[in-house]
């Protein structure tokens, strides 16, 4: 473990998001949930999307909620307009609106190149890129509809994109999920330059090499460990934590000029370490 694995944190203000409304894709477990409990942390009422696992979705829903907001599970596949017009739709009757957009949903279908079937290709790219197209489309709705409200935030809303390094790092038998990162650069920045000037910001996170369970092997073993550290100048791996303290400044008025930026957290991944030595 290196020093700063472990080390004591800030806390959230718990005024930083209060009144806002929330809406976390793939919210019950891993990047998502850590998000979904900070923004409720921050004060903001909070709906957590999943597409499997309601039970972990309602334990999220239970932590939310013991802050003092609101807090809900919504069943949604955010590939399916459908679905998502409907989850949308849903949030504004009961919730009144929506403020703050955390489309962090997504998948991997891992494949050689030569092996990855058109069906692996398109799963990754309809809930990774299209289901965030659809559910910055569906807020954007409401954004517009609404308008800012000044006590609430100074913006009419806030999307925030989970992207990741391999939007910028090529990645060896994961053609079709660095392909929907990199897709998901240019959407969240086509994006910010048409909306600013209708007031809603939108910015992304890519997270680096993160403890979740879609990585676990990458970082169980000390072996794996080991190996992936050589890939982080700042020699440790990244916790949940540190993407929701990230979504919960992006979300709020204290970044207010912050607009199609992507937020690299990475522990310096992307300054490819590789080189430190010449190359």
């Amino acid at each position: 473990m290196s020093s700063t694995e472990g080390a004591p944190r800030g806390v959230i203000p718990a005024h930083l998001l209060k009144g806002q409304k929330a809406l976390v894709t793939g919210a019950n477990s891993g990047i998502g949930k850590a998000t979904a409990i900070g923004l409720g942390r921050a004060g903001a009422d909070v709906v957590v999307n999943y597409v499997a696992g309601a039970e972990e979705a309602e334990k999220v829903v239970a932590e939310i909620a013991s802050f003092g907001v609101r807090a809900a599970a919504y069943e949604a596949d955010v590939s399916q307009e459908d679905q998502v017009v409907a989850m949308m739709d849903r949030m504004v009757q009961e919730f009144g609106t929506i403020d703050i957009l955390v489309a962090n949903a997504g998948l991997q279908r891992d494949a050689p190149f030569e092996e990855m079937t058109l069906a692996q290709w398109q799963k990754v790219l309809d809930v990774n890129l299209t289901g965030q197209f659809l559910c910055a489309r569906e807020a954007t709705k409401e954004f517009l509809r609404r308008g800012v409200v000044p006590e609430v935030s100074r913006a009419a809303g806030k999307i925030i994109c989970m992207s990741s390094v391999h939007q910028v790092i090529p990645w060896a038998g994961h053609a079709n999920y660095a392909s929907s990162k990199g897709g998901i650069h240019m959407l969240m920045t086509t994006l910010a330059q048409e909306l600013a000037p209708k007031k809603i910001r939108v910015n992304a996170i890519a997270p680096g090499a993160i403890k979740t369970p879609i990585n676990q092997s990458a970082w169980e073993t000390a072996e794996a460990r080991e190996d992936l550290l050589r890939l982080i100048p700042y020699e440790r791996i990244g916790d949940p934590e540190d993407i929701a303290y990230a979504a919960v400044a992006l979300a709020s008025d204290l970044l207010d000029y912050v607009v199609g930026t992507t937020l690299f957290v990475d522990g310096g991944m992307t300054l490819y370490p590789g080189f430190a030595t010449g190359g």
